[in-house]
């Protein structure tokens, strides 16, 4: 079998970005190609068109381009042209891309057409009860509808994207985002720096940082030597039209608080294991997540984490056994739970060994890719 990724990210030096979808398709594809699965990975909006290599994976960039008109159009053209080129020359049987911003709609390609719903702009718009431009709705909504098949990482994503966009509830399998366990191992998981409370994530007001600074202002109250470290991009803020989102969530640190907090901004893919490694808590107060990977990649360092306990947490955690689930919005609960697993280094210890237990009877990508395999197949019967 031959399968062929459509991304607008994926984790390598020469990509220009690469975050929790990127990092989701990687962890497959390599373990496509670990059991026999030739992979092509088609990522555009890059800066030039070349091929390169990286661990059996044959990745394409397809440089962006602009045209004096509709461009939105001419370019999702070149897109089709060029995959399904690469498609005729490698034979490759099945294609996948994602829901966001309809990158398949006006396209036709030559084998069938997987959308996995990593989040379209809809989805993330009705949990965040905001409005949605009425052409992103047009362009999602079309590539889904020409889709043979969807996969959807958790089944909360899965029923919300059929509901908005009426999909055919049959032709929607959950299958959920996997990890190399093997490249996940802490062997130390009692060695950490006591008090420390990790975020990793986008710094936006979807991911919940607002609460966040409130929450932390809450545990500063109680452990003055708690500190934060936020890691992430810095996006501008839809709400406020603000370019710094982290700039807002900072006026929102009382006195104490604020000395205690470090924003690092975006850091290697590479280093990201050690700071998770080192932190005492791990923290997701998200508000709009398909499933939320770093949360997973936390478990399986053996990390107790403090997630939200929006629907698709849920299938993630199993509330005060492996993790801790929390509305965003509920700040002193919250913040208690932070606090109760700084104070408790045993609990600390046995979340942690539950929660790797989790990931790896739940989260396994050698098994999930397995499913996929056995997807794939199904829907070229």
């Amino acid at each position: 079998m031959k399968v062929g990724f459509i991304t607008s990210e994926y984790p390598h030096p020469q990509i220009t970005h690469a975050a929790g979808i990127g990092t989701s398709i990687k962890n497959l594809a390599v373990a496509l190609v670990n059991k026999g699965v030739g992979v092509t990975v088609f990522v555009y909006q890059q800066n030039e068109n070349t091929i390169i290599s990286d661990e059996g994976v044959e990745i394409h960039l397809i440089k962006k381009e602009s045209f004096k008109y509709f461009t939105w159009y001419f370019y999702r053209k070149l897109i089709q042209l060029y995959v399904n080129k690469v498609v005729e020359d490698k034979k490759i049987d099945v294609l996948e891309a994602p829901d966001w911003t309809g990158i398949t709609a006006f396209t036709t390609f030559k084998v069938p057409l997987v959308i996995r719903f990593h989040g379209s702009d809809a989805y993330f718009c009705k949990l965040e009860k905001r409005k949605q431009k009425f052409k992103n709705f047009v362009f999602e909504k079309k590539a889904l509808i020409k889709a043979a098949a969807y996969i959807a990482p958790t089944t909360f994503a899965g029923k919300e994207t059929q509901k908005i966009f009426s999909l055919n509830k049959k032709k929607i399998k959950t299958i959920h985002y996997g990890l190399q366990l093997k490249d996940f191992e802490n062997e130390t998981p009692l060695i950490y720096n006591r008090n420390t409370i990790l975020y990793i994530g986008t710094i936006i007001r979807k991911k919940g940082v607002f609460e966040l600074a409130e929450i932390f202002n809450k545990v500063i109250e109680s452990n003055q030597e708690a500190q934060l470290i936020l890691i992430g991009n810095d996006a501008p803020d839809i709400k406020t039209g603000a370019s710094s989102t982290y700039k807002l969530v900072e006026n929102l640190f009382s006195n104490e608080a604020k000395k205690k907090v470090n924003y690092l901004g975006k850091v290697p893919y590479s280093e990201v294991k050690n700071h998770i490694k080192n932190a005492h808590v791990c923290v997701f107060p998200s508000f709009a997540e398909t499933l939320g990977m770093v949360a997973i990649e936390s478990m399986a360092l053996q990390k107790p984490v403090v997630n939200t306990n929006i629907g698709w947490a849920q299938e993630l955690i199993d509330d005060g056994e492996n993790g801790f689930l929390v509305h965003p919005s509920n700040i002193d609960l919250y913040a208690k739970h932070i606090l109760t697993l700084m104070n408790d280094e045993n609990l600390c210890a046995k979340i942690g060994k539950t929660a790797r237990k989790k990931v790896e009877t739940t989260f396994n990508i050698e098994i999930l890719a397995d499913q996929n395999i056995a997807y794939y197949k199904s829907i070229l019967k």
